[in-house]
């Protein structure tokens, strides 16, 4: 089912001829109806019930954001070219109309099947048009946590807040020089997160031979192809070293837990997302989705001092696993299955907790720098209770200004989940869909549910407060972040391309004829003494074309190999973060000016074959 919804000052329809047989027999008249909610509607096949009154539900939401309660359903084939037969199109209308009295919406339906002129006016605001795919897969009986169920009640409040302390109704503020926080503010407040179109990181991750789709697995995993592997790997290693350089102990634990573990199973129900669940012996499992669950079991084992606190403990979990919607899923930006880094810190009170969540905010700003992702390519979101805001309001003033921009304020009016406050940045990307890279919460309540206590100076057990902290969000979204902002600068007309320590090949040799391979060679060898990662073009082709497909994958640093290069020792270097400038240089200086830039930066070596010609194609 696809829905166009449009939130209109008026509508104004006249039913002119039928369409089909099957039309609806009613009064040809005109219908004017005011400030109402227009669901321009196509029915696909395969849609069912549930799908009808999913969408109802869905809209609810929706339309509740706009303080409105009144819909009109105008059946509208031109959505679809998969349309369902019209006699069960019909019966799914009447159900939604039907559902969404249920729900006590004022409701209105279109004739269906008819052509008919209309006209309207659509209110002047950001969320006034919105396009919808719900799905019978969407639909299906899952288990929702009841964090879920409470999200959907929650009353949010919408704020900006800015670095001099001003707190300004979000729908009044003005976005002047804040238009990414516009986009960000948008996304937020419409809730919807499906997508109608491929993203460009999709096909920029293809194009790569970076990432592919996994038609073998279940929708949301991906298969991640030499060159991929080698990003991620690089990545894995430099989140990993970087917390465990701020202060967490590493662990690993397992994927898989008892879905009917007490304590396991209230979490489940204080988490706002929905898990895959297996059975194995007659017993029910589900699979992590962070790594809470073991690092929580882990200790509530342990024998922890007050002196011990704050206590990091840390795992990159591979993987994760979420049952997302599947009209959310899109490339690497909302998946099932992902690699998410996963710290927790025990703080002995909320004072405590206040301090790791300020300087964890500063990891945050910090990791996301090392992935060419600065302050300005993020907007943060902030959410609290009220109460939260109303004893805190300085701490919260206190991070606005270490990213020195106004930020996204989400107010809830009682506390739905185990947290509060979080915070995530929010990656805006090319079409206006937001993600969270970096995130963390302060959780009040797993210390007692999981039995973790510490032994504090007067010697009695108390239970602490637990920050889940992600510092860079999961690597998947990254890779996401990093494509996509790159397509964005390419529209810019600048060059887009990975941050050095991460790009597969570092320096592409293009020999410039067969005579040079050999040298070309001795060159490849004196680079990779210094760790970096190098190859040849050892390819018959013109040297306009080694250059140019050495461009096309993102190379940082492009050597022309020919006898003036071996006469001189002296190299045009291309560079690709400077537009591609060509400049002299020694291979001596070329290391010095990688290892600089790479410095404290993990290293791997290439894993595809030195020369260009024995590399097979993994994408056609």
């Amino acid at each position: 089912m696809r829905i166009i919804q449009h939130h209109v000052d008026f509508i104004e329809y006249r039913p002119i001829e039928k369409e089909i047989d099957f039309a609806e027999e009613i009064e040809k008249k005109s219908v004017r109806l005011e400030d109402i909610v227009v669901l321009f509607t196509s029915v696909e096949e395969g849609d069912n019930e549930s799908v009808a009154k999913h969408a109802i539900s869905q809209i609810k939401q929706s339309i509740s954001n706009l303080k409105a309660n009144k819909i009109l359903i105008y059946p509208y084939a031109h959505l679809s070219s998969n349309l369902a037969k019209p006699s069960e199109a019909l019966q799914l209308l009447k159900k939604m109309e039907e559902f969404a009295k249920e729900q006590g919406i004022q409701v209105y339906r279109a004739p269906f099947g008819w052509n008919k002129q209309f006209e309207l006016k659509t209110k002047a605001h950001p969320m006034a048009e919105q396009f919808k795919v719900f799905t019978p897969e969407q639909a299906k009986e899952e288990d929702v946590s009841q964090s879920l169920k409470q999200e959907e009640k929650v009353k949010s409040e919408w704020f900006i807040l800015t670095p001099d302390g001003k707190l300004t109704d979000a729908l009044k503020f003005d976005f002047k020089g804040h238009e990414n926080l516009k986009k960000f503010f948008n996304y937020e407040y419409a809730k919807v997160r499906a997508v109608s179109e491929i993203p460009p990181h999709v096909k920029l991750m293809k194009a790569l031979e970076l990432v592919d789709y996994e038609p073998g697995s279940d929708p949301g995993n991906f298969r991640f192809l030499p060159k991929g592997r080698l990003v991620k790997s690089l990545m894995e290693q430099w989140i990993t070293q970087k917390v465990i350089k701020y202060g967490a102990m590493e662990v690993e634990t397992p994927i898989m837990y008892d879905y009917d573990h007490p304590a396991l199973k209230e979490y489940l129900n204080r988490f706002p997302a929905r898990q895959y669940t297996l059975e194995s012996a007659k017993k029910k499992f589900f699979l992590r989705f962070a790594a809470c669950f073991g690092q929580f079991l882990t200790m509530s084992a342990s024998n922890i001092s007050y002196k011990d606190l704050p206590m990091k403990v840390f795992e990159l979990t591979r993987y994760s696993f979420r049952l997302e919607k599947a009209g959310e899923l899109v490339g690497l930006r909302r998946l099932r299955a992902f690699t998410m880094p996963d710290m927790h810190t025990l703080c002995r009170d909320l004072k405590t907790a206040r301090e790791e969540f300020y300087n964890q905010f500063k990891l945050g700003v910090e990791t996301l720098k090392d992935l060419d992702i600065s302050s300005e390519d993020f907007e943060v979101a902030i959410r609290f209770t009220k109460d939260f805001w109303n004893e805190n309001k300085d701490f919260v003033l206190s991070l606005v200004k270490i990213v020195n921009k106004p930020v996204l304020i989400e107010m809830w009016n009682f506390r739905y989940a185990y947290f509060d406050p979080k915070f995530e940045f929010n990656f805006v990307d090319s079409m206006d869909k937001a993600s969270a890279l970096t995130t963390v919460q302060i959780d009040h309540e797993n210390g007692k549910r999981f039995n973790i206590e510490y032994t504090d100076e007067d010697g009695k057990r108390k239970n602490p407060y637990i920050l889940h902290c992600s510092p860079s969000g999961s690597l998947e979204r990254c890779f996401y972040a990093m494509l996509e902002k790159n397509y964005m600068k390419s529209k810019k007309g600048e060059n887009p391309v990975l941050p050095l320590w991460l790009s597969p090949t570092q320096v592409r040799l293009c020999p410039i004829n067969q005579d040079y391979i050999e040298y070309s060679k001795e060159i490849m060898v004196e680079l990779e003494k210094n760790n970096i990662r190098v190859d040849i073009d050892d390819r018959s082709e013109r040297i306009q074309k080694k250059v140019r497909d050495a461009e096309m994958e993102w190379v940082p640093y492009i050597l022309v190999i020919g006898r003036n290069e071996k006469e001189s020792k002296q190299f045009n270097v291309r560079k690709r973060e400077d537009k591609s400038v060509e400049v002299k240089m020694t291979i001596d200086q070329l290391v010095k000016e990688i290892k600089e830039k790479t410095k404290d930066k993990p290293f791997k070596e290439l894993p595809l074959p030195k020369l260009i010609s024995k590399r097979p194609i993994f994408i056609g």
